[in-house]
Formats: C-alpha cells, sequence, structure tokens
C-alpha cells in the first residue's frame, strides 16, 4: 500500500476517528454511521415483470437474463413480491455482503427477497460511495459486523449495516474523487483487458498446437491419408482413427445421496472433486475445497491417481487427471485407457474433442454429455512410439505457453492490485486527489 501512497498526496492535515478500523481522517471529513446515510427500501413487485437483477463481488450489479431459464423468466408469479430497484440504489447480497457482494445499480429491476436495497441521502455522491462500500476496508468491516459461525452461514443485516461507521469529505470532494477513480480505474481496466488478450491468443494458439499434434503428427513429410472424419481431415498414412470406446474404459463418477448438500457425508479424509474444480485445474489436478467422510464414501466410489477425468456437465469438455485419489459425482467421467493409447495422449486428444462434445451435448436448462456420446467419439492413433514423442514434444510447448501465461497473469494480479488499493485510499482519505 505504501507504493501506492507514495505516488498521491496526503491531507494537509488528520484527526483520530475514534473508530479502529479507520484510523486516522482527513481533519475536515466528517463521520457518521451508515444508518444516516441510507434508508433501506422495501418496495414489492406486484407482478414479477420487471428485469431480473443480481449482484457480485466482482461485476457490481447485472441484469440476470443470461443467467436463469427462460421459464424462471417468464414465469411472472415465481418473481411476484420481489424488491424493486432504481438507479443509483445500493443493492446487498444479505449473505455475500461480507465478501463485497453489493453495489448501486444502474439499472431499474428487481431483486431477490433476500436481498436488501438502501437509498443514498441527496447530499451524497453515489459515485463515491458505490468506490467506498466495495473497499477492502469496508469489506472487512461488513465482515466483523455480519451475524453467523462460519463463511458460508454469515449475514450482514440492516440492523448491522446501519451501525457501521462511515467517513467522507463533503460532497464536491467526493464528486472528484469519483471523477478520478473512474478515470483511474478505466485505464487499469484496459491494460488488464489488453494482457488478458495476451493470455486468451496464447491459449488459442496453444490449443492449434494440441490439434494439429494429436491429428497430424509432427512429420510435415509424412504420407497422408483421408481420415473419413470432416472435422479431422487427412491424417498420416500409417494412423488409424478409432473410437474412445474402444481405446479406453470409460465411467461415469458416482454421488448417489440426496440431497448432495447434506453435511453429514462430508469433512472426512477422501478428496472430493467436482466440475469447477476440473475448469480450474491445469494437466494435473490435487487441489480440493471437499473432502468426504466414511459415510460419504459409501454412496461414492475412490477413483485411483492417475485417471483421466472430464467434466459432462455445467462447464463442458474440461479434462484434468487425478493426481492423488478422490471420488467425484456422475458430472464427471472418468478414463482408464487401454495398453495401446498413452495416458498423455489420450488426455491431449480428449482436450482436442472439447469443440464436438459441446456440439454432440444435450441443450436443455443446461448442456450435459453422456458415457455413450463421449464412447462414439472419434480419434486419431498413431504407433505408441510416435504418441510418445508427440507428448514430449506438446509438453515442452506447454512450459513455454505456461510461462508467458503466468507471466500475464501475475502483471493482471498486481494491476487488479493497485486498482483495489488506490481505491480503497482514496475513498478513506489516506491520499489526496488534486484535479
Amino acid at each position: 500500500m505504501s507504493a501506492v501512497a507514495m505516488d498521491y498526496p496526503k491531507y494537509d492535515s488528520y484527526k483520530d476517528s475514534g473508530v479502529d478500523w479507520l484510523g486516522e481522517i482527513p481533519s475536515d471529513w466528517d463521520l457518521m454511521r451508515f444508518k444516516y446515510i441510507f434508508r433501506e427500501i422495501n418496495d414489492r413487485s406486484e407482478t414479477g415483470n420487471e428485469e431480473l437483477l443480481s449482484v457480485s463481488q466482482y461485476t457490481g450489479v447485472t441484469k440476470r437474463a443470461d443467467n436463469v431459464s427462460t421459464e424462471i423468466l417468464t414465469n411472472a408469479e415465481s418473481l411476484e413480491g420481489y424488491k424493486k430497484v432504481k438507479q443509483n440504489q445500493l443493492v446487498s447480497n444479505i449473505m455475500l455482503a461480507w465478501n463485497g457482494s453489493l453495489a448501486f445499480s444502474n439499472f431499474d429491476g428487481i431483486v431477490s427477497p433476500a436481498y436488501s436495497v438502501y437509498e443514498l441521502n441527496n447530499n451524497f455522491d453515489s459515485r463515491f460511495f458505490n468506490y467506498l462500500v466495495r473497499s477492502e476496508t469496508y469489506k472487512a468491516e461488513y465482515k466483523r459486523k455480519s451475524t453467523g459461525v462460519v463463511e458460508s452461514r454469515l449475514r450482514l443485516y440492516t440492523e448491522k449495516f446501519y451501525n457501521i461507521w462511515c467517513s467522507f469529505p463533503q460532497k464536491e470532494i467526493q464528486t472528484e474523487v469519483a471523477n478520478f477513480l473512474d478515470e483511474k480505474t478505466a485505464q487499469i481496466e484496459q491494460a488488464i483487458a489488453l494482457k488478458q488478450q495476451q493470455i486468451d491468443k496464447l491459449n488459442e494458439y496453444k490449443q492449434i498446437v494440441i490439434q494439429n499434434a494429436v491429428t497430424k503428427g509432427l512429420n510435415p513429410n509424412a504420407l497422408m491419408k483421408n481420415s473419413g472424419v470432416e472435422w479431422i481431415g487427412e491424417i498420416p498414412q500409417h494412423w488409424e482413427v478409432r473410437k474412445v470406446k474402444y481405446l479406453s474404459e470409460i465411467f461415469r463418477g458416482k454421488f448417489t445421496h440426496r440431497p448432495r448438500n447434506d453435511p453429514a457425508l462430508y469433512d472426512g479424509k477422501y478428496p472430493f472433486f467436482q466440475t469447477g474444480d476440473v475448469a480450474q485445474a491445469g494437466k494435473f489436478l490435487s487441489k480440493y475445497r471437499q473432502t468426504l467422510n466414511e459415510k460419504g464414501l459409501r454412496v461414492s466410489t475412490l477413483i485411483p491417481k492417475g485417471t483421466i477425468i472430464i467434466t459432462i456437465a455445467a462447464n463442458i469438455g474440461d479434462v484434468a487427471i487425478l493426481d492423488i485419489d478422490a471420488c467425484f459425482p456422475d458430472s464427471l467421467v472418468g478414463f482408464k485407457p487401454f495398453a495401446e493409447i498413452e495416458r498423455d495422449f489420450l488426455y491431449y486428444s480428449l482436450i482436442n474433442l472439447k469443440e464436438q462434445f459441446l456440439k454432440t451435448s444435450i441443450k436443455n436448462t443446461q448442456m450435459n454429455l453422456n458415457v455413450e456420446r463421449i464412447g462414439e467419439q472419434l480419434i486419431c492413433l498413431p504407433p505408441l512410439d510416435e504418441q510418445c514423442l508427440i507428448i514430449d514434444y506438446i509438453e515442452k510447448l506447454n512450459q513455454k505457453f505456461n510461462k508467458s501465461v503466468t507471466n500475464y497473469q501475475s502483471q493482471i494480479d498486481r494491476l487488479k492490485e493497485y486498482k483495489n488499493i488506490l481505491i480503497n485510499q482514496a475513498v478513506t482519505g489516506k491520499i489526496k486527489i488534486d484535479l
């Protein structure tokens, strides 16, 4: 934080706020509790026909039209009684406010009754307070004020929210700070976007390298033949094309108990992976967020280290290799390759099949694959010694790609940290904005 603070001047003088977590504030800033700054709004929708909104720590208040099923959106009765929201009103997710899931809305609409909606008094700038209420200093206080024993059960109710102290400058200074932060955060976001574009290009090129290697091989002078598969095209003359089911045992994960979130099944010694874990993993999957106990194991199955797994629901076609013995539900499918195909060659071939999996998935409220559809997919099969050469080639190139991606991601993380610190120091008076 000190690096950011040195870039900007401080206020001429400070005073003790009398609030431990706020510390010193500029001498001409005021101090009062949120209950004198906000008033709660509890207007309810009579029809449920308004735009459905949600709030998150990442994107603030957004329209939910792209995230819920048409059935929910067209069933007016299901949204009747939802809370109305107007532009520039504060929306707070009672269950996740401690994590930053609150923001001022840019839209008129409705939100779940589990949210709180607040109107900002007239002598305050909503853009300034949008930065303030989402800043790290205030998020930490939300967590302290929330009721509940564990994070998953924390709740920030209005009474507790109202009791939080807030320091702020006069309205014209609020507007100046908001203007400054609008400009600076836009510049930072643009820099982040450019670096993310570089990551996307690298990942795209990496995918092309894998596709060419597992379908064309490494010898550009090899004699080729028609594979008979449109999306594969020509393959080396000595290669074969086989269905996945003839090259690997395919089996579905297991978790038979309902409800799945029954706490009696968890917090044991057996790692339990779900689709989101695979999506966030690299080649090998070892980091887990949940574990099953002995009771949980009885409704699941312990799968050995080295098994390839693929997601068949939610995020379709993400692939990883188990780096530990673990359990997984039926939204994941496992593969144990037969002798004629190397495990890692099958892994890269399955990565190359993602687009085909998406095309053949069942589309209802969400896309799904099944074992039969996976088994019918076609992959190329070179001789074993050539498979090993291709694996080695891909691995070496991946090391270069991953190093570059890690470098760009590190730069993005530093920019995000800088942005958070800059906002936090500006809205708490640690730095002075001279425009």
